[in-house]
């Protein structure tokens, strides 16, 4: 028997990440993998992802974060598992 599980995840990345197409780039990847929930600049230059979804497909959302597209470069990647509660739909840039 196959076991999916579920789960939601909050990533802060800091670095190069705005100005070089990041969200656009996480949110391609989401979209392919049926992620749900936002990617959003902070006002600290980082950028915030929270995301829910199944669980292998979220470690490798956040392999991708850690490295992000060509244009940018990513100091920090801090991950905090969430409990998993169904609350978004689609993956949006905010």
């Amino acid at each position: 028997m196959n076991y999916i599980q579920y789960s939601a995840v909050k990533i802060i990345v800091s670095g190069r990440v705005q100005g070089v197409g990041y969200r656009y780039f996480i949110a391609r990847f989401a979209e392919e993998f049926g992620i749900c929930g936002f990617a959003k600049n902070l006002f600290t230059g980082d950028v915030e992802i929270t995301a829910e979804g199944r669980r292998e497909f979220l470690d490798a959302l956040i392999v991708k974060a850690a490295r992000g597209p060509g244009g940018a470069r990513v100091n920090t990647c801090k991950v905090e598992w969430l409990d998993f509660k169904k609350k978004y739909d689609k993956f949006e840039i905010l």
